[in-house]
């Protein structure tokens, strides 16, 4: 997949695999770049039970690097409000599949620690290699 920025706190692309197919390639992506998987938001499951609502398929990954993790962690207890990285997994009205992450970068730098930045620099590398394995 081509991994493009998207905004100014994401970066990401579309991807011709099923919806199914991306989060399991995701996930596995993610796994050789040192992350796991702690969280897994169905959100089109939670809108339907609590609103009723009928969505296309759109899941949050809350990903994590143990090592990263813990570094940041060391250096400031309080970096636990940033954490995990988020990817998301969506289905476009055209049938394509988008994949999202948030630049952790862009999230890190309010922290306002150059250690942490650099952290953050790492961390984003290795999600763009997890995403363009897409």
């Amino acid at each position: 997949m081509e991994v493009r920025t998207l905004s100014n706190y994401s970066f990401g692309g579309e991807t011709e695999l099923s919806f199914e197919e991306t989060v399991n390639k995701v996930t596995e992506s993610l796994k050789e770049q040192g992350f796991g998987i702690l969280t897994e938001i169905d959100a089109k499951k939670v809108l339907k039970e609590k609103l009723g609502l009928d969505r296309k398929p759109y899941k949050i990954l809350g990903a994590c690097n143990p090592q990263f993790a813990h570094k940041a962690i060391d250096m400031d207890p309080e970096i636990g409000t940033l954490l995990p990285c988020n990817v998301l997994i969506y289905e476009k009205d055209d049938g394509t599949v988008a994949v999202s992450a948030m630049n952790p970068e862009a999230a890190l730098k309010l922290v306002g620690n150059p250690s942490i930045e650099d952290i953050a620099k790492q961390v984003r590398t290795r999600i763009e290699k997890a995403l363009e394995a897409l």
